[in-house]
């Protein structure tokens, strides 16, 4: 019994190799990621308190988290130092 089964895998296997290495089962190892959560982009105008709201979907292949951080942490700075820039240029409010 345990016999029949080896062979039966075994076959299946041969067959599933040949059918990807003739192009009769299409495999695309780098195809789209599949989004599992809406988009949580920055809106159109962002300001700096848009950036640590931003969440960005993993796929297989991923992303180096550390770096998404640095240019968050980088726009985030640089939105914020246009705030100000902006609120000294407006001047007092009141």
């Amino acid at each position: 019994m345990v016999a029949v089964l080896l062979v039966l895998v075994a076959v299946a296997l041969v067959v599933a190799v040949l059918g990807v290495a003739t192009g009769r089962l299409p495999v695309d190892p780098l195809a789209e990621a599949v989004t599992s959560t809406p988009d949580h982009g920055l809106p159109d105008e962002p300001d700096a308190a848009d950036v640590d709201t931003v969440r960005f979907d993993t796929a297989a292949r991923g992303y180096a988290m550390r770096d998404v951080d640095a240019h968050l942490d980088a726009l985030r700075e640089t939105l914020a130092e246009r705030e100000r820039e902006a609120a000294e240029l407006r001047g007092p409010q009141g």
